[in-house]
């Protein structure tokens, strides 16, 4: 199964970046499609926090925007959400341990944690910081 992280969420909703059509074209492939993928629910959070930060992006996505976006997302019949099970401590321990992240990086090792928990096979991202994370793999679907 594959996954999801922030940064595609984000990309698909802000028309202004590089990365936007690819983005959008990538969510609604998965969420339209009849191949199980995931999220892991901290994205979805991390999702709303950046597109509606006036700081990030000015003018901000306005929340009911972001959450009425969110909700399509979400309604996709083949979409699972990710979320901690009674292992997550232990998962959560072996990433952090193997890769070695702390301070920012505890927030991605979240995610893959999260993933590897629910046996999710490939993460999408833009992000290189993954990489980090060895027992996922890491695939950038915009370069």
């Amino acid at each position: 199964m594959r996954a999801i992280d922030t940064n595609v969420l984000v990309y698909a909703e802000i028309t202004s970046c590089r990365h936007h059509r690819r983005a959008l074209e990538l969510v609604t492939e998965l969420a339209e499609g009849v191949q199980p993928w995931a999220l892991p629910w901290p994205c979805a959070y991390e999702f709303l926090r950046v597109v509606t930060h006036s700081r990030v992006y000015h003018p901000p996505v306005p929340l009911a925007r972001a959450l009425s976006d969110l909700r399509r997302v979400l309604g996709s019949p083949s979409l699972t959400l990710l979320a901690e099970t009674h292992r997550h401590v232990e998962v959560m321990a072996a990433v952090l341990e193997s890769s070695q992240a702390s301070g920012n990086l505890v927030h991605d090792a979240h995610i893959a944690a999260l993933c590897l928990e629910h046996g999710v096979s490939e993460l999408l991202t833009g992000d290189r910081d993954f990489a980090r994370f060895g027992a996922l793999r890491v695939t950038n679907p915009f370069g």
